[in-house]
């Protein structure tokens, strides 16, 4: 798909078709995270894969929305603030900045792929880190279903360049 279309066509599925998920969907879903600019190509960040098969309960508790655990495949985006890189002027780290480029990457890449993805922050912090078993090291940022869609996109309202964008100076 054309990048233009394809950030067009990109929204938040929130419900899913049980389809599997084809291993070469998934691998080219992760490896566009791999690809992900990351500040100093540190790569502070772990995915965490989880079949939602039998997981339903368990995974479910990371987010309580219904349709978080219809499609076949949660994916949890994780930093690693030790590995990050640091600036030096103010001690600003990197890692949920890392993140979120590692996370709009894949999930743009399932758009590609045909596959829906929703960006969800407001989970269960301590439900994430039992369910994944996270060491303490290990911060989840952000999850994403990952299946195909069972629902069309509503129109994309979003605000015009004229409010966002400012030329040489504020």
């Amino acid at each position: 798909m054309e990048y233009s279309e394809l950030i067009t066509a990109r929204y938040s599925v929130r419900a899913y078709r049980p389809d599997p998920v084809e291993d070469e969907k998934l691998q080219a879903v992760l490896e566009a995270a791999r690809l992900a600019p990351t500040a100093a190509n540190r790569q502070p960040f772990q995915l965490v894969v989880m079949r939602t098969a039998g997981r339903e309960e368990d995974i479910g508790k990371i987010y309580r929305k219904p349709w978080f655990v219809q499609a076949p495949i949660v994916i949890g985006v994780c930093a690693i603030s030790s590995l990050a890189w640091v600036r030096e002027s103010d001690r600003f780290n990197a890692r949920l900045i890392d993140a979120a480029i590692v996370a709009d990457h894949l999930i743009l890449e399932a758009a590609n792929q045909g596959l829906g993805t929703c960006w969800v922050a407001a989970f269960n912090v301590e439900a994430a880190r039992s369910v994944m078993k996270l060491p303490d090291e290990a911060e989840p940022v952000i999850f994403t279903p990952l299946g195909y869609p069972a629902d069309q996109p509503g129109p994309k309202v979003r605000k015009p360049l004229s409010d966002l964008v400012r030329y040489e100076h504020w």
